[in-house]
């Protein structure tokens, strides 16, 4: 049997669907949904299924995600976190709702270090929803904020989901890196902006104002974190190293901080942190290797090119194709993680957004917010688990702040799709060449 598009199509999402539903894990489930595909046509094989995933693997940007996760987690480990929290506390602890404007720079300031939104409000929460709390903040608007602003790890360059899709989409990590840093920055203002309001409703205080000797010292304290984006963005815009040399680069700074500097990582943290880095990293990297065997049999099937000739007869206007390119991703990143969701729909939309003329950074931008907002919003929203769990509270109950602090953040959003230069001044004034 030779199966059409659409019966291919339909066979594999809903295979995909169900297994979600009996909760099987994702990374499995995008393989095993392509089992009945390669049974029932006569031109598939399993083999053509693990020769795609072993494919997928052969590819030398990869390398960056386990040591963009492996700096992460040093950083964690090695206390900076607690640095960077003195340094946004000296910033903007100043203004009304003090802790809650420091939980959001301190994860702008993390953002540029880690890549990482999960390292984000895990090391972050920890130090930062207790003491929100303790200062006499709402237990759940403490948690909402963290899981919101940590999802700025994935926005702000470097991120891991950015090395991903340039490695994908064949497009610059470096200019996905530049095209990312102005709506990050927008999305953190967008937050404090949010926060200041919750603070002149509830009457949350400032966290004190601090004297040009203390900014000094939490200064002095940050400053070689600080320096780690500079390396890694600096490095990659310049020519000089590859994102995943970038990378290695950001993990052994890491453990020179940690371990010679700042002396807080010993050889027995050491043994831990390595541990919980080949962890995630396995579940990121087996993912992409079943997301590619799935993506594979959709452009087998010619789903893309059946996408692109639906669109081109609705006669989309650009805005609109982004419009509904944002809500694809919004909708995928609520069930599946994002690096599945980048190279299976990715992959399928990046022609939808050829035709219409959206550029591919403005693509990628508009993507990755997009996916970034699901780790906030259940099922997955994995961000909010782990913000709940530390808060120790029910996910439903935190529900009504994350959808008020999610609204500005959708605003920017639309600001991406009305005004793409937002996107893409950056990358045109440092990384011409990208774009030739």
């Amino acid at each position: 049997m030779i199966l059409s598009t659409v019966t291919a199509s339909a066979i594999l999402f809903g295979a995909f669907a169900f297994l979600i539903l009996m909760r099987v894990p994702v990374a499995f489930a995008l393989g095993l949904a392509t089992v009945p595909v390669v049974l029932l046509d006569i031109r598939l094989t399993p083999f053509i299924v693990l020769d795609r995933m072993f494919q997928s693997y052969n590819s030398f940007i990869l390398l960056a995600v386990p040591f963009f996760l492996l700096a992460a987690n040093l950083m964690n480990s090695g206390k900076v976190t607690d640095r960077l929290i003195d340094l946004a506390r000296a910033m903007t602890g100043w203004m009304p709702g003090g802790l809650g404007h420091v939980n959001v720079a301190v994860s702008m300031l993390f953002a540029g270090i880690s890549g990482s939104s999960t390292a984000d409000a895990a090391g972050c929460g920890k130090i930062l929803i207790p003491a929100m709390v303790k200062e006499g903040y709402d237990r759940r608007f403490s948690v909402a904020i963290t899981a919101c602003s940590s999802v700025m790890g994935v926005i702000i360059p470097p991120s891991i989901l950015m090395v991903v899709w340039g490695g994908v989409m064949q497009i610059s990590v470096g200019a996905l890196f530049l095209g990312g840093a102005t709506p990050g920055i927008l999305i953190g203002l967008a937050l404090m902006a949010t926060v200041y309001g919750y603070a002149k409703v509830r009457g949350y205080p400032t966290a004190g104002r601090p004297t040009l000797a203390e900014f000094r010292r939490a200064l002095r304290g940050a400053i070689l974190a600080l320096m780690t984006p500079l390396l890694v963005i600096g490095g990659i815009v310049g020519g000089v190293v590859t994102p995943t040399e970038s990378a290695i680069i950001a993990a052994g700074y890491a453990l020179f901080l940690g371990m010679f500097v700042y002396r807080t990582v010993g050889l027995r943290d050491l043994g831990a942190v390595l541990y919980d880095t080949g962890r995630f990293a396995s579940i990121s990297l087996f993912a992409i290797g079943t997301a590619s065997a799935f993506g594979w049999m959709l452009a087998f099937f010619n789903v893309p090119r059946l996408l692109v000739s639906t669109v081109t007869a609705m006669e989309l206007s650009a805005f609109g194709v982004a419009l509904m390119i944002a809500g694809l991703f919004l909708l995928f990143g609520l069930f599946i993680d994002a690096i599945p969701a980048i190279i299976i729909l990715g992959t399928v939309l990046m022609p939808v957004a050829q035709s219409v003329g959206i550029d591919p950074i403005v693509f990628a931008i508009i993507g990755i917010i997009s996916l970034a907002f699901g780790l906030v919003t259940p099922p997955y929203g994995l961000c909010l688990l782990i913000s709940a769990a530390i808060g120790g509270v029910n996910v439903v109950s935190v529900l009504r702040d994350v959808a008020i602090i999610l609204l500005p953040m959708l605003l920017i959003l639309l600001l991406v799709i009305v005004f793409p230069q937002l996107a893409l001044w950056l990358p045109q004034l440092l990384m011409p060449d990208a774009f030739q």
